[in-house]
């Protein structure tokens, strides 16, 4: 991949700066109740503001499928920005996004002042990347700083299509943080480099599993995609999840893993229950049996604490550690505990651990282990683009060194 310039490769004083942030957080009852995307996009404004630029923000929320909902409006994310950076920030409140309102704020825009755009979704050209709706979007700016790595995978009007109508476009340090931490560990890993993988479909990561079968020196599933290689080597895995049609590619992976003289470990014991929780943290009865012998009547729901010390000591013994997906149905306390070993693990080593974005990333800042590791990914879907190898458009689009 070509190196892209950063926000601080661009000539930003006085010009007018198009940041495309990532501001899609939950809002419940008009009040956002995570404001975690919002503090990362900081340091990429700030910046721009000591700079003298003006910063026009953009963003997604949420799925309006081209319609002005009011339930996906970003005046509420308009409202907690100009707490937290202490200044006003002017929401440009215009159902076609780039109308009367946003034109006139960002006319009256003097250095140093900050507007935010409506919902990019309203335009139902956004995720198309109709050319019409990218020129709007670039006639308001003169450079454009993509920072939203959690729509990098998307190639939408906002995060590449604006981009061939600007003088220059580049990273903001979001985005360039990301591509270090993911692009060092999945290309030049200081080892042993060890990957684990979780959640609930083998499907959802066939092509990350292939790419890391190539990288990694130990990849460990865990989760309920753990039950469809069990099942493929010949293991009775009861009621639990499975993925009838990928049994021949489990087949393949474990003799690719063998072939290449990667370590690929799976779960030893399970945790076991009679039906999934519901509601998902009800209190739950459960057994613990040898992940080769799971009863019929009964499915897995969490690797068991032979599998934990197993994964644990290889998280310890390793120097760069990637984890996506969590190990069990960690929203249930009964069925956390694997999710939490690994955690716990990775707390404590001195390795670069880097988090994959999505429920790995919940879980990891629910069970209260967030500070302790080197990179938290903001983008889920990116993330795993990213550990595919794949190139990601939002980041192509950028301009090169």
């Amino acid at each position: 991949m070509n190196a892209k310039k950063t926000v601080e490769d661009l000539k930003v004083t006085g010009q007018r700066v198009l940041v495309r942030c990532d501001f899609n957080v939950p809002i419940k009852n008009g009040v956002i109740t995570d404001e975690t995307r919002i503090v990362a996009a900081l340091p990429t404004i700030k910046y721009l503001l000591e700079q003298n630029a003006k910063v026009i923000l953009c963003s997604h929320m949420g799925k309006p499928k081209g319609n002005p909902l009011p339930e996906y409006s970003l005046a509420p994310v308009a409202v907690r920005l100009s707490e937290k950076l202490g200044k006003n920030v002017v929401f440009a409140a215009d159902d076609e996004v780039v109308g009367e309102n946003a034109k006139a704020a960002v006319a009256a825009m003097q250095d140093g002042d900050v507007v935010l755009l409506q919902n990019t979704r309203y335009r139902p050209e956004e995720t198309k990347n109709v050319e019409a709706f990218s020129k709007d979007l670039a006639s308001l700016a003169d450079l454009f700083v993509n920072d939203a790595f959690g729509a990098a995978h998307r190639a939408h009007c906002s995060t590449v299509g604006v981009a061939s109508f600007v003088k220059e476009s580049a990273n903001g340090y979001l985005m360039a943080k990301e591509v270090k931490f993911l692009g060092d560990a999945v290309n030049n890993p200081v080892r042993p480099f060890v990957c684990i993988l979780g959640g609930a479909k083998v499907a959802d990561k066939l092509n990350v599993i292939a790419n890391l079968l190539t990288k990694a020196d130990t990849l460990i599933i865990g989760g309920g995609m753990a039950y469809t290689f069990l099942k493929a080597q010949g293991y009775s895995i009861g009621t639990s999840l499975v993925d009838n049609e990928k049994l021949d590619y489990c087949r393949d992976m474990l003799a690719k893993a063998k072939e290449n003289g990667v370590k690929l470990l799976l779960p030893v014991d399970t945790v076991c229950a009679a039906s999934f929780p519901n509601p998902i943290d009800a209190e739950i009865e459960t057994i613990t049996v040898d992940s080769t012998a799971i009863p019929e009547d009964m499915m897995g729901l969490d690797i068991g604490p032979k599998t934990r010390e197993l994964f644990a000591n290889e998280v310890l013994g390793a120097k760069t550690v990637v984890w996506n997906g969590p190990m069990g149905v960690f929203e249930n306390p009964t069925l956390a505990a694997g999710t939490i070993a690994v955690a716990k693990a990775m707390a404590e080593t001195d390795a670069t651990t880097i988090i994959g974005g999505g429920d790995s990333a919940a879980a990891v800042n629910t069970l209260g282990f967030g500070s302790k590791m080197s990179h938290i990914s903001t983008g889920g879907g990116a993330s795993l683009e990213y550990l595919e190898g794949i190139d990601l458009p939002g980041i192509a689009a950028m301009t090169d060194r």
